[in-house]
């Protein structure tokens, strides 16, 4: 894949639309800058963080691998988290360099679906995670704050999924364009 391409998947779905690298050193004002919970209150999110766990990788150390199943999501204390996808004919495509106050992993909240991609540690790095059994639970003891994370999950979802659509079509146009000089049509 050239590099163009590379950064048209960079620029989508796996890079931080929202903004949400932040200086707080606390996990509560982490996540009030994070989308999925900007709509909750002081109280609601001291219950998200008593289901949130801490987790501390090496460099070089593996968060999660291409193919396990999704169960949590991902959010970057310190340190930096790349995102690696293998093809079948081994060719490794880097999809996102993340760092402190970025998320990853969203989507297992909802589906618990394979991984599409790996997450390795670029340096010691240092996540809060919630579990999607956890948020399940949760969902279940306090359903209107769980539909509000829900909510936050959607609208993290569409946005990504609009800029992935609006890449599409600009490479179409590129592509298109391209193709017409080479080929005077």
């Amino acid at each position: 894949m050239n590099e163009q391409n590379n950064n048209i998947i960079r620029s989508s779905f796996w890079s931080n639309l929202f903004g949400t690298s932040s200086g707080a050193m606390d996990l509560r004002n982490t996540l009030l800058a994070i989308p999925i919970f900007k709509g909750l209150s002081g109280r609601e999110i001291s219950l998200i963080t008593n289901i949130m766990h801490e987790r501390n990788y090496l460099s070089g150390e593996y968060i999660f691998y291409q193919g396990d199943p999704g169960i949590g999501m991902y959010i970057i204390r310190e340190g930096t988290v790349e995102i690696k996808r293998v093809f079948e004919n081994k060719e490794t495509l880097s999809l996102a360099l993340l760092n402190k106050g970025d998320f990853f992993g969203e989507l297992a909240l909802i589906d618990g679906e394979k991984r599409s991609a790996s997450g390795i540690a670029v340096e010691d790095t240092k996540v809060a995670v919630i579990f999607k059994p956890d948020l399940d639970e949760f969902v279940e003891k306090f359903p209107k704050t769980g539909t509000k994370i829900l909510q936050g999950l959607n609208q993290v979802i569409i946005a990504r999924l609009r800029k992935l659509n609006e890449d599409l079509i600009s490479l179409h146009i590129k592509l298109k364009t391209k193709s017409e000089d080479v080929y005077g049509t």
